[in-house]
């Protein structure tokens, strides 16, 4: 960005946050759906399970192939087009009858969501419309924006399910997502981009990239993001219920989750500005592990609940800035939509797992215990796979300077080696 306009990145930065509280909000608050969504049509809740956990993945589908769209045409006209289609499959839900009916409509939904906020379109735009030294916040405040939907819409949706009814609150939901089209337009390419420096033009080719070890690691750690955090918002509405605790508390956890996402966000913005993005990453990955563990010590009160709630958001949507910092630091920023779009989609088959799985296990054995372990479990696995990355930029990693790197040398110049520190 250019230094006279520091105003216009910051409200680059404000739009994609609203986008992000947008989509994330109500897609965060689809778990307080699901119970009442399943009385008033009969599906079952692995029917449902299944339906919106191909939702989660779908949405990760998208992503790629919207970040290449956006590149060829413009992200206004794409957030535009995905923001109508976002009020119109919300408007479609209260009416399905059948299982196929509910597939088509989360389906709309998953990829409409992509384009009007998706990670991947939203973050690659701030990251090119905002100087370096101001990136780490941008991104940070964009997060928050996800983090702050959640905790509107969380108990906002609670309380119109309990006032109106879910049809009408997902008609809310429906009206609230046409609030994408004004916004659509702080995107529109009249608004300039600044240039690139040239480390930053220096980005790897997108397939050079994917063929990286360095980009699957980053990728898998954020595979573990996707599995936890879909599970935890589709479920925990029902582990609430089945610990006898009161139905409004599953509101309030979301409430209390989208808070502290919004202070982690911020915080992990600022913290990957300061010090190493791998090592904030294990940071957050470890307190996940050691979260999950301590709440299942517990006994499950109102409180413990609540407290359960603060310490995962805090780490909740956290690990995006330093995952996407890693992505444009590794590879550059040129083709950054496509390439942060690609871990997007792997984040959100970590999220059909979540969901999907949660609604099997539960069903065959009447209890989530299986799925606590293996968030630890996986957890403990993120926390391991970032060991052996190097933050430094794969063009600057290459061979001796005699001879010119060669785009695998490169890529395989951002792991470490055996034994370093």
């Amino acid at each position: 960005m250019h230094p006279s306009r520091p105003l216009h990145g910051l409200s680059i930065a404000l739009a994609a946050a609203a986008l992000m509280a947008i989509t994330m909000g109500s897609r965060s608050s689809f778990g307080l759906f699901v119970a009442p969504l399943n009385a008033a049509t009969g599906l079952g809740l692995v029917t449902i399970s299944f339906a919106v956990a191909l939702n989660q993945l779908l949405w990760g589908v998208a992503q790629p192939f919207v970040g290449l769209i956006a590149d060829r045409h413009g992200s206004a006209r794409v957030i535009a087009v995905g923001g109508l289609g976002l009020a119109t499959g919300s408007a479609l839900l209260p009416f399905v009858g059948s299982a196929a009916e509910l597939v088509l409509a989360l389906a709309l939904l998953a990829f409409a969501g992509a384009a009007a906020g998706s990670n991947g379109l939203l973050l690659g735009e701030v990251s090119r419309r905002v100087s370096a030294e101001r990136r780490g916040l941008a991104v940070g405040i964009v997060s928050a924006g996800g983090s702050a939907g959640q905790l509107l819409l969380g108990p906002t949706s609670q309380g119109m399910i309990t006032a109106a009814g879910w049809q009408q609150a997902m008609l809310g939901l429906a009206a609230l997502a046409l609030l994408a089209l004004p916004l659509a337009l702080m995107f529109r390419e009249s608004a300039g981009r600044p240039a690139l420096s040239a480390q930053e033009s220096a980005s790897m080719p997108v397939r050079d990239a994917l063929t990286s070890p360095a980009f699957w690691l980053v990728t898998g750690g954020f595979f573990v993001c996707g599995f936890h955090v879909s599970f935890l918002i589709s479920h925990m509405p029902g582990v609430i219920a089945d610990c006898g605790l009161p139905a409004s508390l599953a509101g309030w956890w979301i409430a209390v989750v989208g808070l502290c996402n919004v202070i982690g966000s911020l915080l992990a913005g600022a913290a990957i500005r300061r010090g190493s993005m791998r090592r904030v990453l294990m940071v957050l990955y470890g307190l996940r592990a050691l979260g999950v563990a301590t709440f299942l010590a517990l006994p499950k009160t109102e409180w413990v609940m609540l407290g359960f709630a603060a310490w995962m958001g805090l780490t909740y949507m956290a690990t995006l800035p330093p995952t996407v910092g890693l992505v444009g630091k590794l590879f550059g920023l040129r083709h950054m939509a496509t390439l942060v779009g690609v871990v997007m989609l792997v984040h959100q088959i970590g999220a059909f797992l979540g969901v999907w799985l949660g609604g099997i296990v539960l069903t065959v054995t009447g209890s989530y215990d299986w799925m606590w372990h293996a968030d630890i479990a996986l957890a403990l696995l993120a926390v391991a796979i970032h060991l052996p990355l190097i933050e430094r930029p794969a063009t600057q990693q290459s061979a001796p300077s005699s001879a010119p790197a060669t785009p695998a040398a490169a890529a395989a110049a951002v792991l470490r080696p055996a034994g370093a520190g």
